[in-house]
C-alpha cells in the first residue's frame, strides 16, 4: 500500500498547505466547508491564506525544524504552487503523505522533462530543444525555426523567465538577459485560442474533468476565462482525454491543470499541450460559482481519500481577474447583477499582482 492509497481523512483532521497565496486561501476555505482543518506553511508573514486558518507556520522552506513541527500537526500535506523546493518535499514526505506526490514535482518543475514526458505519451506539443549556451540556441533555431520562444527550464510563471526570439535578434543578448544555464527553445505556435482542462484524480484512479476553459491573457497573465470554450464537442472531448491520460500516467492524486493550444489542422483543429500545472489553477476559478463543485473542493476531496464530485456547470461562465489597480474597481463589480466578487485580502496593488477575481454565470441558452 502506498502513502497515497493509505490516506483517508475524517472530519476534524488537518490538511497542511505549503504556500500562503490566494490558492492556499481558497483551498483552506473549501476544506473548512467539509469540516477539515488546515494549517498553512509560508515564509511570507503577509500571506493572505493566514487570514482564514486558525494555525499557521511562518518560516522558510529550508527550516527543517519548522517543517518537522508542521508535519507533526497535520495528517496530509499538499501545496498551492509547483516550485516547492525538493528538499522541503523530501523532509515532509518522510513524515506525512505529500499529495500530489513528490516525484510529480520532479517532472513538472522542469519544462524539458515535462515536455519529454508528454511526448512519450504520444501527445502533441510544440517543437522544442534543450538549450544550455548561445551555440545551442543557434543550433536549436536552425532546427526549429523562427519565431520561437525561449524559456528557463525552471521557476517560470505568468510570462516570467521567457522571451520571444525573432529573426535579427541579438542571440547573445537574449541568452544573457535570460540569466540561466538551462533553457528550452519552443517553436512559436500560431494558435487559434488557448484552452485548459482542470482534472481531478483520486488515489483509486477515478478521474473527473471540468468543462474545457478558454483563456485570454494580457501581458502574459491570465485576464479572462470562459467556460465552456468555443470549440467543437469532439475537440473538447479530445482535450479532456489528454488531461485524463496525463493524470493517470503521473499516478496523480489531486487537481491539475493542462494548458493547451488549439491549432488549425487538416479539415479540423487539433490541440497541442503547452504546460502542466500540478495544482489548482487560475483558469479553474470559475468553478467556485459556476459549477456544482469547485476545483478547490475537488482537490481537498482527492487528497483526503474522499469520493470526487461530478462537476455540473451552471451555465455559461466568465471569470475576470482583478490584476493590479483593477482591484480599485471592486465596488463597481459589487453592483453588477449576477456577479460574484472574490477579493484575496492582499496588500497594496502592484502591476501584475492578482488581487481578486469576479465570476459571472449566465443561464445556458436553450437550443
Amino acid at each position: 500500500m502506498t502513502a497515497s492509497t493509505a490516506v483517508k481523512l475524517k472530519p476534524g483532521d488537518t490538511v497542511g498547505i505549503l504556500g500562503g497565496g490566494q490558492l492556499g486561501r481558497m483551498l483552506a476555505m473549501a476544506a473548512a466547508r467539509l469540516g477539515l482543518r488546515c494549517q498553512v506553511f509560508s515564509p511570507d508573514p503577509d500571506s493572505p491564506a493566514f487570514d482564514v486558518v486558525q494555525n499557521a507556520t511562518c518560516a522558510e522552506y529550508a527550516d527543517v525544524e519548522a517543517l518537522e513541527l508542521f508535519a507533526n500537526d497535520v495528517n496530509v500535506v499538499t501545496y498551492e504552487f509547483e516550485n516547492v523546493p525538493a528538499a522541503t518535499a523530501m523532509v515532509l514526505a518522510a513524515r506525512r503523505p505529500v499529495l500530489p506526490a513528490q516525484k510529480i514535482l520532479e517532472t513538472t518543475q522542469d519544462r524539458l522533462i515535462e515536455k519529454d514526458f508528454v511526448s512519450r505519451l504520444g501527445i502533441g506539443t510544440a517543437g522544442y530543444a534543450d538549450v544550455s549556451s548561445t551555440a545551442d540556441l543557434r543550433a536549436a533555431i536552425e532546427r526549429i525555426g523562427l519565431p520561437a520562444v525561449i524559456k528557463t527550464r525552471r521557476f517560470g510563471y505568468d510570462g516570467k523567465g521567457q522571451a520571444i526570439v525573432r529573426a535579427g535578434d541579438d542571440l547573445d543578448q537574449i541568452w544573457e538577459d535570460l540569466g540561466t544555464k538551462s533553457a528550452i527553445l519552443e517553436a512559436f505556435v500560431p494558435f487559434e485560442r488557448e484552452i485548459s482542462v482542470i482534472a481531478a484524480r483520486s488515489a483509486s484512479g477515478e478521474v473527473e474533468s471540468f468543462d474545457v476553459t478558454e483563456n485570454e491573457h494580457r501581458d502574459h497573465i491570465l485576464k479572462i476565462s470562459r467556460a465552456p470554450a468555443a470549440i467543437p464537442d469532439e475537440l473538447a472531448a479530445q482535450a479532456r482525454a489528454i488531461a485524463e491520460k496525463i493524470a493517470t500516467a503521473l499516478d496523480y492524486v489531486g487537481v491539475l491543470a493542462v494548458e493547451m493550444f488549439v491549432v488549425p489542422g487538416n479539415g479540423a483543429p487539433t490541440v497541442l499541450v503547452n504546460e502542466i500545472a500540478p495544482r489548482v489553477h487560475n483558469s479553474g476559478h470559475w468553478t467556485l460559482d459556476g459549477a456544482s463543485i469547485s476545483q478547490f473542493e475537488q482537490h481537498i476531496r482527492a487528497i483526503a481519500g474522499w469520493p470526487l464530485g461530478k462537476p455540473v456547470r451552471h451555465g455559461e461562465v466568465i471569470m475576470t481577474n482583478l490584476i493590479g489597480d483593477d482591484i480599485l474597481s471592486y465596488e463597481e463589480w459589487l453592483t453588477v447583477p449576477g456577479a460574484t466578487v472574490h477579493l484575496y485580502g492582499k496588500g497594496a496593488p502592484r502591476p501584475g499582482r492578482k488581487m481578486g477575481h469576479v465570476t459571472q454565470v449566465f443561464p445556458a441558452r436553450k437550443p
